[in-house]
């Protein structure tokens, strides 16, 4: 059963933007942590965003100032708003929940994620 479902990947030139989605279409993860992730082939998985149900959020040093999540949850979405792409920015992305009533802006990063999406892939070419 699919909780969370991503959209919005595609291929780009550098320099480019994409904004991604994640829904959850059946009100799950209203409170929780909603991350997104990126694994590169051969790379490890990283948390490049996430932000918690309060709206506080934090970034991967390699893509703050460029990219920037948010939440609708009037519609259970969240987004990756990603601008000035580069090729190293290439990957899977994945959104996923974790820690109900957590707050990032204490705690700093969401430590358990619980479900995950089945991805969309970002490429970004030179």
């Amino acid at each position: 059963q699919v909780h969370l479902v991503e959209s919005g990947g595609g291929s780009v030139q550098s320099g480019g933007s994409l904004r991604l989605s994640c829904v959850n279409p059946r009100l799950y993860y209203k409170h929780y942590c909603m991350g997104w992730f990126r694994q590169a082939q051969d790379k490890e998985r990283v948390n490049v965003a996430s932000i918690d149900k309060y709206g506080n959020w934090i970034y991967d040093e390699s893509v703050k100032g460029r990219f920037t999540i948010s939440r609708d949850d009037e519609t259970n979405t969240v987004f990756l708003e990603m601008n000035s792409l580069e090729p190293e920015d290439t990957g899977m992305y994945t959104c996923a929940a974790g820690c109900p009533y957590y707050d990032i802006g204490r705690g700093g990063q969401c430590p358990r994620y619980v479900d995950w999406g089945q991805g969309t892939q970002v490429t970004v070419s030179a």
